[in-house]
């Protein structure tokens, strides 16, 4: 079986929710951790449960410059990263289109999407000079299905997946892999986000049902890293078993 053991694995977002999740269950193959989220003090606190090498990056991938300079800055110890998961992500709101507030769309458009690409033009090169590599981009169900007061979030979300195929053409006459995970409902802090912290509201999401956790996407990201070589997992959807599609829920009342 292929071994992780040692590489360097860089995950977005991973201050909480399944960034954090990955960087868990990465570290239990003895992987290398290259963390980057906004808040330094949540990954701190991540690292120092963790038993393996961490290199910790307070960003914000919205930035282009900041991107550039942190990843062409690494220490050449931490510079040959194998496997890139690119989970920074966020929704705001479920307002209807013409009632939609413009700078929740830029902050998804510039999260979802541009941070997705500053990083990816960032690691890519490396993994393509090395001849090894691997992105694995997170995605959702809203990348395949528009649900009501959806919009741009979907939006956001169809263009990771048209990214990932465009990448996964590209990148065809090379080694490297690339992989989309997309998940349905996942208790994190994702609603409590998209409701801007009216936490029982973000509850109500996640009730009446067994709903994923950061770990059952994280499982499936390692997995999907661990397969040889020569196997591409182009895309995984993942329900939880209440789920049958965006809005196809089946709770208790």
């Amino acid at each position: 079986m292929p071994n992780l053991d040692n590489k360097i694995v860089l995950i977005t977002g991973a201050s909480s929710g399944i960034g954090a999740a990955c960087a868990r269950k990465f570290a239990e193959q003895g992987v290398r951790l290259i963390l980057a989220a906004r808040r330094l003090e949540r990954l701190k606190k991540l690292a120092a449960g963790l038993s393996v090498e961490t290199h910790l990056i307070q960003l914000d991938v919205r930035d282009r410059e900041a991107v550039e300079k942190v990843i062409g800055s690494l220490p050449s110890e931490w510079k040959t990263i194998d496997i890139l998961v690119n989970n920074a992500g966020l929704s705001r709101g479920l307002d209807k289109l013409h009632e939609g507030r413009i700078d929740d769309w830029e902050e998804m458009i510039d999260t979802n999407v541009k941070g997705l690409l500053y990083v990816s033009r960032a690691v890519i090169p490396g993994m393509v000079a090395r001849s090894r590599g691997h992105i694995i981009n997170v995605g959702s169900i809203a990348g395949h299905e528009v649900y009501p007061g959806g919009n741009v979030y979907c939006a956001t979300k169809h263009a990771v997946d048209a990214l990932s195929k465009g990448m996964r053409i590209d990148l065809v006459d090379t080694p490297i892999r690339v992989s989309t995970v997309s998940p349905g409902l996942v208790q994190t802090e994702f609603s409590q986000v998209r409701f801007r912290g009216d936490i029982e509201r973000a509850k109500k999401v996640y009730q009446g049902y067994a709903p994923l956790t950061g770990d059952d996407i994280a499982e499936a990201i390692v997995w999907i890293a661990d397969r040889p070589p020569h196997v591409q997992v182009a895309e995984i959807i993942i329900f939880p078993t209440a789920q049958a599609s965006a809005v196809v829920v089946d709770k208790e009342t």
